[in-house]
């Protein structure tokens, strides 16, 4: 992998949930293009409760830069490191990919998210495309819900995470 060539890198954030600046607020100040899963939670602050986003997983966060770049902020940043692959091979995940999976959960008001171990072969059984709508051309499984009407498209980034979004099913093409 050229140092010079812009990827998703896979990074881990090790400050505390309550941290003042986490990596992604760092990274947002500085300009540079991140992704960080986050979800809805209540937390009372001065005995009156707000509702904020915090991160699905608190060390998981997407940085599109080149190597050279995020290397000079690990230097700086103690508590922000790649995560690597067995060896010393930093862990990238596919433009493609992640430009997908972000289009979806940003499309969706109310993404879900699951970890690997949470995502089941019953999941996975029914492989669908999207054919117009604002997620024309994701691919990714059919999730139902018993007792729901409701139709979900579970998008994949392999062995870190996984999303389901809320779709219409005229938009829905088996495969």
């Amino acid at each position: 992998m050229r140092s010079n060539e812009t990827h998703w890198f896979v990074m881990r954030d090790l400050t505390r949930c309550n941290a003042k600046m986490p990596a992604y607020q760092i990274l947002d100040d500085m300009g540079i293009e991140n992704f960080t899963p986050k979800v809805p939670k209540i937390t009372i602050h001065s005995g009156k409760r707000e509702c904020k986003e915090v991160p699905f997983i608190h060390d998981l966060i997407f940085v599109h830069d080149t190597r050279m770049v995020i290397d000079t902020i690990v230097e700086k940043v103690r508590t922000f490191q790649y995560r690597f692959l067995k060896g010393r091979e930093p862990m990238t995940v596919k433009d493609k990919d992640m430009e997908e999976f972000k289009k979806a959960v940003e499309s969706s008001s109310k993404p879900q998210y699951y970890r690997p171990q949470d995502v089941t072969p019953d999941m996975r059984n029914r492989k669908i495309r999207i054919i117009g709508s604002r997620l024309d051309g994701c691919e990714g499984y059919l999730l139902t819900v018993r007792g729901s009407k409701q139709k979900r498209l579970l998008i994949e980034l392999p062995s870190l995470l996984a999303a389901a979004v809320e779709v219409e099913p005229e938009y829905i093409q088996l495969l």
